[in-house]
């Protein structure tokens, strides 16, 4: 479980229009991840821009990157994900979270 400063770190960093689009673009590719450039191209950002998000994200847990060859993948940290929605889903509805499932 995590604890709430990292919590609040993590909330922090995807408190931002362009990080938040960036994280969402790698949860939405999954494991294989993302090269910068692919995600500069995406997003119409300067890679300096870009350098400068993956940073504050990484800092936060949320990111992993790979060199694979010439270029950096990077990739969601999925438990860390995970990890947050269960500290703020751990006592959804007094402790019953099925009961807040939509009908």
């Amino acid at each position: 479980m995590m604890k709430p400063a990292q919590v609040v770190k993590a909330l922090a960093a995807l408190a931002q229009p362009t990080r938040l689009a960036i994280y969402r673009l790698l949860v939405a590719r999954g494991p294989e991840g993302v090269t910068a450039g692919d995600i500069a191209a995406k997003l119409k950002a300067a890679p300096a821009t870009l350098s400068f998000h993956f940073r504050t994200l990484s800092h936060a847990g949320l990111v992993e990157s790979r060199q694979e060859g010439r270029f950096v993948y990077y990739t969601a940290n999925f438990a860390v994900m995970n990890s947050m929605v269960a500290y703020l889903t751990e006592n959804c509805c007094g402790g019953n979270p099925d009961a807040c499932k939509p009908k």
